[in-house]
């Protein structure tokens, strides 16, 4: 009886074995996490800092991401895309929680996928949460700002540590955020800034997400970032996007008709687009959304072209929007 109960728990042993090889882990390509580290380098206290880790679907069936294990509550992963479809582009957010850690953190995240094969993938991140340093707010968000609008936010900078400590510049890594420090309160060992933050006219449309740096005077971790985000929205717009024209024969023309929106009544001015001849049906009464009949002619053979179709509002207040048109000019 002994031997046949011995003989039975080695079977289903064995089965179970068996059953585990076959769902094993699966091999991912090195596309499906193209990142798989990240350094958040030196932050503030109360720092928004987060890194999205991007997961690319190889596969013609649905990836299903499952969970994601960590081994340091110094960062919370948010899996933000639970389903991707085949050759679509999902993301993990990596959230280091500089509100509750301080010094040297790092955490493993273990991503489970569970179709359409079963594996593990490990992504990995690091940081030095700075004790000294406070941001209040930890980033600016400028939410939507019109184009062509210049706006500002402000965040203070709090320190306590060495009485001769000083932040000596901030630097933006794009020409059109401009970052400004005023010292505001210096006792002894307690320091405070504030950091002004200015969008200016000439930002591009759309979303945005940078960092100001804060260039301090200590020796071994001088530079601390800011996120800075926000979206300039377009006073108009154009539909579509993207003009294709294909094949085109020089003196041949092509009408496209084309949606413009502004937020407020507006009239058209011209619409220009280099290499072409363009007129349109009459947009002289004002309107919030005019459906217009453009109609391009190429004025010579230059093959392949791609220009800029720009739309002018009229008024004084005068707005333009930008399209793309892309055709392939050729006089055979």
């Amino acid at each position: 009886m002994l031997r046949a109960k011995f003989v039975a728990a080695l079977v289903i042993t064995l089965c179970i074995v068996a059953s585990g090889n076959r769902t094993a882990f699966g091999q991912l390509p090195d596309s499906a996490f193209p990142v798989k580290k990240h350094d958040f380098g030196t932050v503030a206290v109360a720092a928004k800092t987060e890194f999205r880790f991007p997961v690319y679907n190889p596969y013609n069936q649905d990836m299903h991401l499952r969970t994601v294990r960590r081994s340091c509550g110094c960062t919370t992963p948010i899996i933000e895309s639970e389903y991707i479809q085949p050759g679509q582009t999902g993301s993990i957010l990596a959230r280091f929680n500089t509100d509750t850690f301080r010094g040297k953190k790092g955490a493993t995240l273990t991503v489970v996928i569970d179709k359409p094969i079963y594996t593990e993938v490990r992504l990995r991140v690091d940081g030095y949460i700075r004790s000294d340093m406070v941001f209040h707010p930890g980033s600016i968000d400028f939410g939507t700002i019109g184009q062509g609008e210049s706006t500002e936010k402000t965040t203070k900078i709090l320190y306590a540590g060495r009485p001769d400590w000083q932040i000596v510049d901030v630097r933006s890594n794009v020409p059109w955020l401009v970052p400004t420090k005023k010292l505001v309160e210096r006792t002894n060992s307690r320091i405070n800034y504030e950091l002004t933050v200015a969008v200016r006219e000439d930002a591009p449309t759309g979303a945005f997400t940078d960092e100001i740096v804060v260039i301090t005077n200590d020796n071994k971790r001088p530079e601390v970032p800011l996120k800075v985000s926000g979206n300039i929205e377009s006073p108009l717009s154009i539909s579509p996007q993207a003009i294709a024209f294909g094949s085109v024969k020089p003196g041949e023309s092509i009408t496209k008709r084309l949606v413009i929106k502004g937020a407020s009544p507006f009239t058209i001015e011209s619409i220009n687009c280099e290499g072409w001849n363009v007129t349109f049906s009459d947009a002289a009464t004002a309107k919030k959304i005019h459906i217009v009949s453009a109609t391009f002619m190429p004025a010579e053979a230059s093959g392949p072209m791609k220009s800029t179709v720009e739309i002018t509002t009229g008024g004084e207040a005068s707005v333009t929007a930008k399209a793309v048109l892309t055709a392939d000019v050729r006089s055979e």
